[in-house]
């Protein structure tokens, strides 16, 4: 008999065995993003709404997990819910003219109140280090100061604004020592005057200016704008900056606030920011799902295409196995060695995104001059079904005519009706030069499909 205290190990059960599957898949992917990040310069700004929810220490955690990976941390509050709400249980009214509060000595004091009492929580969330929770053992110092120097607004239209501020000039070189020792610094919607005097600012433009004067990699939004939407109410993953000025020309005048928004997110365009990412607060881990995931869950603004096509390099073949191995697994398409697709890189395309291959085409050119097979086209699976075949396709085809190749060809077991709609015609095998005919396999029995340039 076994000894009773002998521990029985059990093997995981299908769903545990998938479950590990798909963290070590998605490890893996993340790995790229955990290496580029390193070192990088983040701004994130939150809004009040997201510091009142209850998942707030959540992202707390998630902050905290990007410091740990080397993640230089700005971060940027906004206070607005909070001041409003307090404004009301004293009874002060707030004017506003133009977007603007007037901000005369009672709100200022109920700001400053608010503020402090807003940094004071943030400082503990981050000192929590409680032993089970994300957090666990971690040491990180959480920095706040008078780094942005500001200046009234003045008298507009008639309109005096009072302690209503607008940014003169952030103290960089103070936020950049705090960064390289490993602090995290902590904005809040307050400037401060050489006079001695405070004013009321807003955080999305303390956030906005502090990620230029930075030259951050990153500036982040968090609140309850989901992203971009186009006409159909669809969110849109990707924009860039000059389809974000279209989008605005074309928005609804009253729509004011997302207007100033949307201006904000490409004025920080145009001065160099080239990632920034607007996300949903209402979704769980919303803030890694963004980063660490290929097609994250916001709108990405950037202020070019992030993707690339171009012709491959023996640097790209690591990527294309990765792209085509679960298809020529499931048979779509035919078995490739390493040694192979080396020697024949020189034909191939790939659609780079990010330093990652997430599409590919070859185009072989038979002896006759004429004609030229198209073959091995792939998309990775995250991103099927958003015109990123046509595209490579297209570029495929492109370059081939540019080469005065008369016709393009085929041999599929799949996707005919896709061929189809671009102007292949099916023929016979006879059509096909000689020397593919030699090595046509009979076995997978593709379909031919020709069409001429």
């Amino acid at each position: 008999m076994a000894n009773s205290n002998t521990n029985i190990i059990t093997p995981p059960s299908e769903k545990e065995s998938l479950d590990n599957i798909d963290f070590v898949q998605w490890f893996r992917n993340a790995a790229p993003y955990i290496n580029a990040f390193r070192k990088q310069t983040f701004v994130i700004y939150f809004s009040g709404d997201v510091l009142a929810d209850n998942e707030f220490p959540s992202l707390i955690h998630d902050i905290t997990l990007l410091n740990s990976l080397g993640v230089k941390l700005v971060l940027v509050h906004g206070a607005r819910s909070q001041i409003e709400n307090r404004l009301k249980e004293l009874n002060i009214q707030s004017k506003f003219f133009q977007g603007l509060r007037v901000t005369d000595n009672k709100v200022m004091h109920v700001i400053k109140e608010v503020s402090g009492s807003i940094r004071i929580d943030l400082e503990a969330l981050f000192s929590t280090s409680l032993k089970y929770t994300p957090m666990a053992g971690s040491q990180m110092n959480i920095i706040s100061g008078n780094y942005v120097i500001a200046k009234p607004q003045g008298i507009i239209n008639g309109v005096d604004y009072l302690h209503t501020g607008d940014i003169r000039k952030i103290d960089i070189c103070s936020i950049e020592r705090s960064l390289c020792a490993g602090d995290v610094v902590l904005l809040s919607p307050i400037g401060y005057s050489p006079t001695g005097e405070t004013f009321n600012l807003n955080g999305e433009d303390v956030a906005t200016l502090s990620s230029i004067e930075l030259q951050a990699d990153k500036l982040i939004f968090i609140d309850d704008t989901r992203g971009i939407f186009n006409e159909k109410k669809e969110l849109i993953n990707e924009v860039t900056t000059q389809e974000l000025n279209k989008i605005i020309t074309q928005a609804d005048t009253q729509q004011s606030d997302i207007i100033r928004h949307y201006q904000r997110i490409c004025y920080a365009s145009e001065k160099g920011i080239k990632r920034v990412h607007i996300i949903d607060r209402n979704i769980e881990g919303s803030l890694l799902l963004e980063l660490f995931t290929q097609r994250g869950i916001g709108t990405l603004v950037s202020t070019d295409q992030l993707e690339d096509i171009r012709s491959a390099n023996i640097e790209d073949v690591n990527g294309i196995i990765e792209l085509i191995k679960p298809l020529e697994d499931a048979g779509f398409l035919v078995k490739r060695s390493r040694e192979r697709l080396e020697t024949e890189i020189n034909n191939f395309y790939v659609i780079e995104r990010e330093k990652k291959i997430i599409g590919c085409g070859a185009l072989y050119i038979c002896k006759n001059k004429q004609q030229a097979e198209i073959a091995c086209l792939a998309i990775s699976a995250n991103y099927r079904s958003q015109g990123r075949g046509e595209k490579l396709f297209s570029y495929i085809c492109k370059q081939a005519k540019t080469m005065g190749l008369k016709q393009i060809f085929i041999l599929t077991t799949q996707a005919t009706h896709w061929f189809i709609e671009y102007g292949f015609e099916k023929k016979s095998l006879q059509h096909l030069p000689n020397e593919k005919q030699a090595l046509y396999n009979y076995q997978r029995n593709s379909a031919v499909y020709i069409k001429t340039l």
